[in-house]
Order: structure tokens, then C-alpha cells, then sequence
């Protein structure tokens, strides 16, 4: 099912950043609710490339986005995985960098997009709200870091053990609470797992023969979640 946008009203926003809302006066919330504009991409669709330049900061209402990189050699590294009401694409303008990566909608969703020159004016005018933009900013880099050690020290298995546990914090189960409530292709965990496809498909072969998870397709089912973690701990 296609995704409307025009089925959201802009103070879906403003709930959707509570802790941004909330330090904005009467008059920038106005001119906030004024400005936003709200989107709707396709499944695969590019919400900015990589190289184009910073104009809007982001706000995932609905649907799944994945933020990643390509090599010279035409394979994409996923650096980030967007969960709704997450903000994103903004550090760039902030460093005077073009976009490094590409966004791309896992599903189709809704994005919220707010002009990067209202925020940086926001940033200006309101100490609070500059700050509460800080502690956003922290919050990603700290999660980006624990992410890239993680990846870089633990062996195959612990690195997909680690991912499937993340695409279950990120994104939750479904009703039987037990399958992840994101279909995920075998190169997009391969690339969020730092390793090839060929190696993650051969790693979820085999925790399926262990009886860790199940898989139709791309949908992936947890069946021994503890012993899913312990490996994720061993590494």
C-alpha cells in the first residue's frame, strides 16, 4: 500500500519532535508549521543523493529509510537505518559538506522536511533549541561510534547476531512477536553486517540450521532470541 502524505497534518510533526517542540517560542512554532513540507516516497526511492547539497533537515513519520554510502567498486555500505521520528540528513549543512551519502526509502513512507536555513535560524536565535539540536547530534555520533567498533571487532557470526538484534530494536516485531517487521534484502544486511553477501548468506544458513531464527524470503523470524544474544556477546 501506497503510503499518502497529504493523510498527515503538519502537527503530526510537532508530536513527532516533542523535545524540539517543546523549546521553540509561539512565534517559531508559527513560522515552523509554516515551512514544513511533507512528503511521500516509493519503496527504493532517493530522498537526497550523495553529493547534492544540504537544504532540508528530516523527520521520518512513517516507513523505513536506510542512509548509505557506495565505493568506487559500486557495492553500498549502510551507515544508518531511520526508525520514525528520527531526525537526520542535517549534520552536512552544519559541517559546509555536500551530502556524503544517500538516503533511500527501505518501504514506502512519509518524510517531514524543514528547511536547514529556519533551523540554522532557529540555532541562532533560541539557545535552548541550539542545545536540544546538539544532544540529538551527540546521541547519533555516539550510536554511530558503538556501532562501527562493534562491527570491526566481532567475528562473522557476532556481527549478524549483533544486526539482526538491531533491526529488532530499530524497527520491533510483528504480531506474533517474533518476526522482524522489516523485510530486508540479503546485500543490505551483508552491508550492514560488514562482510559480503555470499558470507551472510552462508551466516543466517547457519543459524537457522542452529535453530536461532527462521527465514521465509526476506522475512527473518527469531525463535531463540537469548541464544541470538549470547552470540551477539561472544562475538
Amino acid at each position: 500500500m501506497v503510503i499518502n502524505s497529504h493523510d498527515y497534518d503538519k502537527l503530526d510533526l510537532a508530536r513527532a519532535i516533542t523535545p524540539m517542540w517543546d523549546v521553540l517560542t509561539a512565534d517559531e512554532r508559527t513560522l515552523l508549521l509554516q515551512r514544513i513540507q511533507i512528503n511521500s516516497y516509493q519503496k527504493n526511492e532517493v530522498l537526497h543523493g550523495e553529493g547534492e547539497e544540504p537544504k532540508f533537515m528530516m523527520c521520518l513519520l512513517q516507513g523505513k529509510v536506510k542512509v548509505y554510502r557506495s565505493s568506487e567498486q559500486g557495492k553500498n555500505a549502510i551507515m544508518r537505518v531511520i526508525k520514525p521520528t528520527e531526525l537526520f540528513s542535517y549534520r552536512a549543512y552544519f559541517a559546509g559538506e555536500r551530502y556524503r551519502t544517500v538516503a533511500a526509502a527501505f518501504e514506502d513512507c512519509v518524510v517531514a522536511a524543514i528547511p536547514l536555513s529556519l533551523i540554522e535560524r532557529f540555532v541562532d536565535e533560541n539557545p535552548r533549541f541550539g542545545k536540544q539540536l546538539i544532544v540529538d547530534l551527540c546521541v547519533d555520533l555516539g550510536q554511530a561510534d558503538n556501532r562501527t567498533v562493534v562491527m570491526t571487532q566481532k567475528h562473522v557470526r557476532g556481527r549478524m547476531a549483533e544486526t539482526l538484534l538491531f533491526l529488532e530494536e530499530t524497527y520491533g516485531l510483528e504480531e506474533d512477536q517474533h518476526t522482524l517487521s522489516v523485510y530486508i534484502s540479503r546485500e543490505d544486511i551483508a552491508s550492514m553486517s560488514n562482510m559480503t553477501t555470499a558470507n551472510a548468506i552462508r551466516t543466517l544458513s547457519a543459524f537457522v540450521e542452529d535453530h536461532i531464527i527462521t527465514t521465509d524470503g526476506r522475512k527473518i523470524k527469531i525463535i531463540d532470541e537469548e541464544k541470538l544474544r549470547e552470540t551477539s556477546r561472544n562475538g
